[in-house]
């Protein structure tokens, strides 16, 4: 049978091993914070690169603390004249760069929001997180900064050390700080809004939330390991929704599956052309997804050992206990008076769409008036267009970055 590890391969298909990952950080360089903190650049030739015609970047460097100084960059339209909103983008977990950089050269999150704000006459404010020297990503070697102790409360911490960055910015209104978060950015940003003299920031006016944490960490993560894999065989292999597998409804739903996902379902399901005997404990020849299949399944990807799946580095299972300290998204931004917009892929195995709803509901009912959710069919946790089962990673749709600059035009 199939290893644990191997099937936790074909589970997590985005991300860094976590439910709430973005990008990945693949490479590795020395720390040479040799700026000061504060300091401010003309950026170089990159302001040329295709997208960003009329807008300023600005290289900063913003001090975290405990020994860190990130790289950010600062845009804003090159026309404008006084104080400006400002966007301040809260990526997915995993050591991610200021772009949100996309594995396998599929291009970045945040660079074409950026842009898209930018167009509406927005200032944004885009960092490089803990322990990320560079655009690659590329990651430090100082284990102190791309593991701290309590993981997640420090990326809380350092997101707020951006806003005040951004908040004594010359060229920042203070007032008008909207904080745009994907994934574990939507967490981050969420805590933020509802407790900003907590953390030492100005009330935001205004929170964009991209693949919605709306769910306990918990539940997210038995959906990305475990939950997926019934779904599919509900989904793709249980034509007549009988909620039980006949040798010919495996072999068929086999059909198609790339090559690991298929051995993989096969050593589950089929024992050469017939059901597995292993998992058919009744013996009629059928393998009952939920109670036959399901059972083997949670053994061999080792939920039941949450939080410390099989499988799993101890950095994120340090991560997971952390993040499960702090509130939801719809237990936190509940208590945010502001406007909100919520975005969720229907396709989403990651931040599934139920939870994004769950989160919208409890910001209408604790009173909120200016508040929204779109759930786009095909779109899964990077926003972009790309199979349920077999996503790939892609730049947001451009129904998203419509949807987004609307918005933005219209609480300007």
């Amino acid at each position: 049978m199939t290893t644990t590890k191997k099937f936790r391969n074909v589970t997590v298909a985005l991300g860094t091993a976590v439910v709430l990952a973005g990008g990945v950080g693949v490479a590795n360089a020395a720390v040479t914070p040799s700026a000061v903190a504060g300091d401010v650049q003309q950026a170089g030739p990159a302001t040329t690169q295709s997208g960003w015609r009329g807008v300023t970047r600005e290289a900063v460097q913003i001090d975290f603390g405990q020994g860190w100084v990130t790289k950010g960059e600062l845009t804003y339209p090159s026309n404008a004249k006084g104080r400006l909103p400002v966007v301040v983008m809260l990526h997915g977990s995993g050591h991610n760069d200021m772009n949100q950089t996309l594995p396998e050269g599929k291009g970045s999150t945040f660079v074409p929001l950026a842009q898209a704000a930018s167009r509406e006459g927005f200032a944004t404010l885009r960092f490089n997180k803990r322990g990320v020297t560079d655009i690659g990503p590329v990651e430090s070697t100082d284990p102190a900064q791309l593991a701290p102790k309590n993981p997640y409360d420090r990326i809380q911490r350092d997101a707020a050390a951006v806003i005040r960055f951004a908040a004594r910015s010359p060229r920042i209104d203070s007032s008008r700080i909207f904080l745009l978060g994907h994934s574990e950015g939507t967490n981050v940003a969420a805590n933020l809004a509802a407790e900003p003299k907590k953390f030492g920031i100005p009330k935001p006016a205004g929170v964009i939330e991209m693949g919605v944490v709306g769910l306990e960490i918990k539940e997210l993560l038995s959906l990305q390991i475990y939950g997926r894999l019934l779904l599919q065989l509900h989904d793709e292999f249980d034509v007549n929704a009988d909620g039980r597998l006949t040798a010919t409804e495996a072999v068929n739903g086999l059909t198609g599956q790339p090559k690991e996902a298929a051995d993989q379902f096969r050593s589950v399901l089929l024992d050469g052309d017939k059901v597995a005997a292993g998992t058919d404990t009744d013996h009629d020849g059928q393998v009952a997804i939920d109670a036959e299949a399901g059972a083997v399944l949670r053994k061999v990807t080792g939920i039941d050992a949450y939080p410390n799946v099989p499988g799993l580095d101890q950095a994120v299972v340090d991560y997971i206990k952390d993040i499960a300290r702090f509130p939801t998204v719809a237990q936190a931004l509940p208590k945010f008076s502001g406007p909100t917009l919520m975005l969720n892929g229907e396709n989403d195995l990651q931040t599934p769409a139920r939870a994004a709803l769950v989160a919208d509901a409890a910001v209408a009912a604790a009173g909120n008036q200016d508040h929204k959710i779109v759930i786009y069919p095909g779109m899964a946790h990077t926003m972009n267009i790309t199979p349920k089962f077999v996503p790939a990673f892609g730049e947001p749709d451009h129904q998203v970055v419509t949807e987004i600059r609307g918005w933005l035009k219209s609480h300007r």
